[in-house]
């Protein structure tokens, strides 16, 4: 299967269960690897047969930022959902990373995978 990958995509999020976690949004580093077949794409060479990843990486942005969510979890989920809204898309993988959510590593991050 073919995959399109988002590398290192920044949001500013409020995100986290802890109260002064929820004043302020904080940097989320988004990592996705969304699975789908490049054939038609390949063959035509007309955006109509591909997955425009520049709109899912705006969407996944507007989401991330608009969100307010508690858990690295749920967001993700509705991220994947997002993802998976785009028919040509089979599958998605998705890594967040909460960099200085952690006292002594650089960063706490959680990985998910969905797929239709």
């Amino acid at each position: 299967m073919d995959r399109i990958l988002i590398e290192d995509l920044e949001v500013n999020a409020i995100i986290g269960t802890l109260p002064e976690e929820r004043l302020e949004p904080q940097l989320l580093i988004l990592n996705l690897e969304i699975f789908t077949d490049f054939t038609a794409a390949g063959i035509s060479d007309d955006l109509t047969d591909a997955v425009d990843y520049s709109m899912i990486e705006g969407a996944v942005k507007v989401l991330a930022e608009r969100s307010q969510f508690q858990l690295l979890e749920a967001l993700g989920s509705e991220i994947c959902r997002t993802v998976l809204s785009v028919p040509q898309v089979k599958k998605v993988q998705l890594r967040i990373d909460k960099p200085g959510a952690a006292r002594f590593a650089r960063s706490i991050g959680i990985c998910m995978e969905r797929s239709r």
